[in-house]
């Protein structure tokens, strides 16, 4: 008998600890990583010997124009050139056409870095954005170096 009392009451409290099934958590939604091969042009390995961390690219990835990590979405202030830095990693963008300047988005440039990266992985590189310069009527050229 006791035994069976044991066991009403973890199921009791296995039902009460549940979930209602209209209160279901959701996981965060997944970060983007499809590649497109198109979004980048011109790439080349420069040092395949240089292992870069993969931190400090992904950080550095998100340090250009000033940052563009967390909620803002696109390359503020017009720039011609811009750098993100972090640890091992610096990235140096430029306006592909001289007068032209960079308003790059943070989904454009994240794209065009792993499209780069599926090419090279982490170590440095040269490559050009298509698009995000000049309201994407112009490309963004960009490098992958030791910091």
């Amino acid at each position: 008998m006791r035994s069976s009392f044991v066991l009403t009451t973890l199921l009791a409290a296995c039902v009460a600890a549940a979930p209602s099934p209209n209160k279901v958590a959701r996981a965060p939604a997944p970060a983007n990583t499809n590649v497109n091969p198109a979004s980048i042009t011109g790439t080349t390995c420069t040092d395949k010997s240089t292992t870069l961390v993969s931190h400090d690219i992904n950080v550095a990835l998100l340090s250009i124009c000033g940052s563009i990590a967390g909620t803002i979405e696109q390359c503020a202030g017009n720039p011609t050139t811009t750098t993100g830095t972090s640890g091992t990693a610096k990235f140096v963008l430029t306006a592909a056409t001289n007068g032209q300047t960079i308003d790059i988005t943070k989904g454009r440039w994240e794209g065009c870095v792993r499209a780069a990266r599926a090419v090279c992985g982490d170590t440095p590189f040269t490559s050009t954005c298509i698009g995000g310069a000049d309201v994407n009527a112009g490309n963004v050229d960009f490098t992958l170096s030791a910091a």
